[in-house]
């Protein structure tokens, strides 16, 4: 009988982007160009939301929210990242790799949360008009909210709790640009059921259920916007969803992409470029598409900016 030499690993490697060094630099440059971008604008949109009375509503509260899930969730892949895009490869412990894993959770679950309250708002705000200021009142959002990061953090703490309970052997080496959960799934050497298991369930409390909200939402706007009998109106009442549609379309795609196509179909290359599409580009977008684009934004900016230049002149 021959000896089983898999060892316990203490930590992981990160291949990141096996390209020529020029290549990394310009895809360093790049996520750094890219990351100060998403911190700053979603800074913007929290600093907005707080300051001007204007926006003291549920839907741009919970783009207050969804911003703090946009800058979350950057700031737990990119900076590690820009490290392994300069060394062309680095190390992470196993408490470090499962930290990561732990936040990138929360991240993921908060923002399919956030993303429904928000397709039901404009789904209040579409179909029931008259009814809006008394059903979506703040301490109904701020309940909400506040229910949902309690979720997400303690399903993801559950998560990781079982996910750190599993045997990895060697080798050591992900071909991924972070602690994933497809390539972490792959080294272990224990009995995975359990993380399967979690996985299922999680995905249909977080994915699955959440995703039937949207969809009910959504055509129970199509079908009021439809029997709207002037084109004027039926834009505008388009106009308030469309924005929360796309990022959801995005959003959904890119996960989609990534966890339910069959690896085989994907190399890992592309697997690669398709997790930073979710990681750290939708983070980028979120904003610009939301809110930059909307004219209460652009009104509370231009308030602001101008607030400060009379401060200025006082001084």
């Amino acid at each position: 009988m021959q000896e089983n030499k898999v060892t316990s690993v203490k930590g992981f490697f990160l291949l990141g982007f096996q390209v020529s060094h020029n290549l990394r630099m310009f895809l360093f440059c790049l996520l750094l160009m890219i990351y100060n971008a998403t911190i700053c604008g979603n800074l913007l949109i929290i600093t907005l939301v707080s300051t001007s009375k204007n926006l003291h509503t549920p839907m741009y509260f919970f783009i207050s929210q969804l911003s703090i899930s946009d800058i979350l969730l950057p700031t737990d892949i990119v900076p590690n990242l820009l490290h392994i895009l300069l060394n062309n490869g680095g190390t992470i412990t196993f408490i470090g790799c499962m930290a990561q894993l732990y936040f990138f959770c929360i991240a993921e679950a908060s923002e399919c949360l956030l993303l429904t309250v928000m397709s039901y708002d404009r789904y209040v705000a579409i179909c029931s008009p008259l009814h809006y200021v008394s059903i979506m009142t703040i301490t109904l959002c701020v309940r909400l909210v506040f229910i949902f990061w309690l979720l997400t953090i303690s399903f993801s703490f559950i998560y990781i709790i079982i996910l750190s309970g599993l045997k990895f052997c060697g080798p050591n080496i992900i071909d991924h640009l972070f602690c994933d959960l497809v390539p972490l799934q792959d080294m272990a050497c224990s009995d995975i059921f359990p993380i399967k298991l979690s996985i299922n369930l999680l995905s249909i409390a977080f994915m699955v259920f959440p995703g039937i909200i949207i969809v009910i939402s959504y055509g129970n706007i199509v079908r009021t916007i439809l029997q709207i009998s002037t084109n004027i109106s039926r834009q505008k009442a388009f106009s308030t969803c469309s924005s929360h549609l796309t990022v959801v379309c995005i959003f959904y795609l890119t996960i989609f992409s990534v966890y339910n196509l069959p690896t085989k179909l994907q190399s890992s290359e592309v697997n690669k470029i398709t997790s930073l599409l979710y990681t750290v580009f939708t983070p980028l977008a979120n904003p610009i598409i939301y809110s930059f684009r909307n004219k209460d934004i652009k009104k509370a900016v231009q308030e602001s900016l101008k607030n400060v230049f009379n401060f200025k002149l006082s001084c």
